[in-house]
Order: C-alpha cells, then sequence, then structure tokens
C-alpha cells in the first residue's frame, strides 16, 4: 500500500507546477495571436505602402497627361492654316497656282512617309501586369488554406 501511495505521490504534480504550465499555455496563445496581429499590419502597412505608390503614379500620371495636351496644343497651332501662311510669307513664297505648278516625277522616291499626331484611345495598349498584387487579394485564411493543400500535395508525393 506504501509503495503504491509513493508511485502516486511520486508521479502526481504539486500545485507550483501546474501554475507554471497554466501560465505557460497562455503565454504560448499570446505569442501566437500576437504574431497573427504583426502579419496582418505587415500586410496592412504593405497595402498602404502600394496605395501611396498607386496615388503617386495617377498624379504623375495626370502631369504627363497635362503636359501632352499642352505640347499637343502648340503643336496645333504651329501646324495651323494661318501660322504657317504667316511663316510661308515672311520666307519669300507664294501660294502656288494650277497653272504656275509644275509636278516632277523622281524614280525610286517612295514619298513622304505618313505620320500619326494622335494615337486613339482603342489603339493605346493595355496594361499587362495586374496594378495590385495577387497577394494583396487574398485574404489570411485562403493563403493558409492554400498553403495547407500545396503542403499536402508535397506529401502525398514523397515516397
Amino acid at each position: 500500500m506504501q509503495t503504491t501511495q509513493r508511485l502516486i505521490q511520486a508521479y502526481r504534480q504539486t500545485p507550483w507546477r501546474v501554475q507554471i504550465q497554466w501560465i505557460v499555455g497562455v503565454l504560448i496563445a499570446l505569442i501566437g495571436v500576437m504574431l497573427v496581429m504583426g502579419l496582418y499590419l505587415n500586410i496592412g502597412a504593405q497595402t498602404a505602402q502600394a496605395g501611396v505608390m498607386i496615388q503617386r503614379m495617377g498624379f504623375k500620371r495626370d502631369e504627363l497627361q497635362l503636359s501632352i495636351a499642352s505640347k499637343n496644343a502648340k503643336l496645333a497651332e504651329v501646324y495651323s492654316s494661318e501660322a504657317v501662311r504667316d511663316r510661308s510669307a515672311e520666307m519669300g513664297f507664294e501660294p502656288a497656282n494650277l497653272d504656275s505648278a509644275l509636278y516632277v516625277v523622281v524614280p525610286e522616291y517612295p514619298g513622304r512617309e505618313m505620320r500619326a499626331l494622335r494615337v486613339n484611345a482603342s489603339q493605346t495598349p493595355l496594361l499587362e501586369m495586374p496594378m495590385i498584387k495577387p497577394a494583396y487579394t487574398q485574404s489570411l485564411w485562403e493563403w493558409s488554406l492554400d498553403q495547407l493543400s500545396e503542403w499536402s500535395v508535397k506529401v502525398e508525393k514523397q515516397p
């Protein structure tokens, strides 16, 4: 009888050991929660940084579009019929009439290359890369499930 009591007493946990186990369990759970919060904070910071970059790029795009519009307006002004007529008159040119015009054929001359000054919106190439990384469009739960499925596939492939 005494030997069984000694065995029970030897394996019984003292109260301070039970308290330490509870404290360690709570600390482990707290550390886990802190890690998840840190992960969310990191992803949130990256998302905010991407948002700021997108906003800056939008401002830069607006500036460039304004600059392009301004330069197109200047180009249209320079090539307007009145401006060309005035410049040609300053250089001593006169308007041609059909009686005095002389047409000369030059062999093997392909002619002037046609150049488009304006590009239609339908002809502009679309961006091939998405603006937001796919990692930012996926929740932590979806990412965890994807990682779990990839891990299970790897485990099944191992001999």
